[in-house]
């Protein structure tokens, strides 16, 4: 019984091969371990392959499930967050840390803020003390990117938690190794956007 084939180099294939004693201890394995599958997915071992696709489709169907709502709460969560925006020299400052949310959600709750605000700039941080790291990303309308560039703010933050990052004047995201600094970087950014105003 073949049970691996490769290919070492051109034109040249290597096959893997059981046979004998060995071959039949395999197939008893292998029909082992379908009835332990048929047993956890309460099927025949024949209805396991259609038990098996119909779970995956399920959890896909959960996931975009899971992902609308986040959004949604997303939405609501940044509605509550424009009311700590702050007045710095004429322009509108949201600088935040959130919780229960994941980095890879930052990008999303981001370009929801800058449309609900209108005109202003965005600083989002979430740290996971378990993992020891921090994840933020800063944005800046496009009616104020000649004035605060968003690399600029995110790198002023990031160099406070053990991190640095890059983007564009817009947007730009970081990453850092120290999220107890995080409280700390964050009430600074008021007097950076002030001086940088200047």
């Amino acid at each position: 019984h073949i049970v691996s084939e490769a290919g070492t180099a051109a034109g040249v294939r290597r096959i893997e091969a059981i046979t004998g004693e060995n071959a039949l201890a395999y197939f008893k394995q292998q029909e082992a371990t379908l009835g332990r599958l048929g047993a956890r997915l309460k099927a025949k071992p024949e209805q396991v392959e259609a038990r098996v696709e119909s779970l995956f489709e399920r959890n896909r169907s959960l996931e975009k499930e899971l992902e609308q709502l986040k959004a949604k709460l997303a939405s609501v969560a940044g509605s509550d967050m424009l009311g700590h925006a702050q007045e710095i020299a004429g322009v509108t400052l949201l600088a935040t840390q959130l919780e229960g949310v994941s980095g890879k959600d930052l990008r999303g709750m981001l370009d929801q803020l800058k449309q609900k605000l209108g005109s202003g700039v965005i600083l989002l941080a979430v740290a996971d003390q378990a993992a020891g790291k921090v994840s933020l990303i800063a944005g800046v309308t496009d009616d104020l990117t000649d004035r605060v560039k968003a690399g600029e703010l995110v790198n002023f933050v990031a160099a406070q938690v053990g991190g640095k990052g890059g983007g564009r004047a817009d947007m730009a995201q970081a990453g850092g190794s120290r999220p107890e600094a995080l409280p700390e970087a964050l009430k600074g950014v008021p007097a950076w956007l002030e001086n940088t105003l200047r």
